[in-house]
């Protein structure tokens, strides 16, 4: 593992996760959308972009289609099912129900869990077939 490879994968990542969060409070809040929908498109916009940054940019010099969008938005969900797994034992099963609690269950150590998960995923089950081609650009 090559550190412009984690930043390459970071860097798609937070544009990723920048785009998630703008659309999602455009449509909620600009024009008010039902809150499911909207973090639906939300999250399928910030998986194209996380996408389209990693084949482009950390892993470009290979194979960029159907199959490795669609392995890459399954990965996603993985994460984002670790995100909530790590949100529903802390809340619900170990009693801890603040919004504090929730906060650091679901978005810190869930989004920690869950990123290493994505990264693992995306550096072997979209782009690993092309181990030796990695060309990141950011380095």
């Amino acid at each position: 593992m090559r550190r412009a490879e984690l930043i390459g994968f970071a860097l798609a990542g937070i544009c990723a996760y920048a785009v998630d969060l703008g659309l999602f409070v455009w449509l909620r809040s600009g024009l008010a959308w039902d809150p499911v929908t909207a973090k639906c498109l939300s999250f399928v916009a910030g998986c194209t972009v996380a996408y389209l940054g990693n084949a482009y940019g950390t892993y470009r010099g290979g194979r960029a289609g159907g199959r490795e969008y669609a392995v890459f938005f399954a990965v996603n969900i993985a994460g984002a099912l670790v995100q909530l797994l790590c949100l529903t034992v802390t809340h619900y099963g170990l009693g801890f129900t603040s919004p504090r609690a929730d906060t650091l269950s679901g978005a810190v150590f869930g989004m920690a869990l869950a990123t290493c998960l994505r990264f693992w995923g995306t550096r072997t089950l979209v782009f690993g077939s092309r181990k030796g081609t990695r060309t990141s650009w950011t380095g």
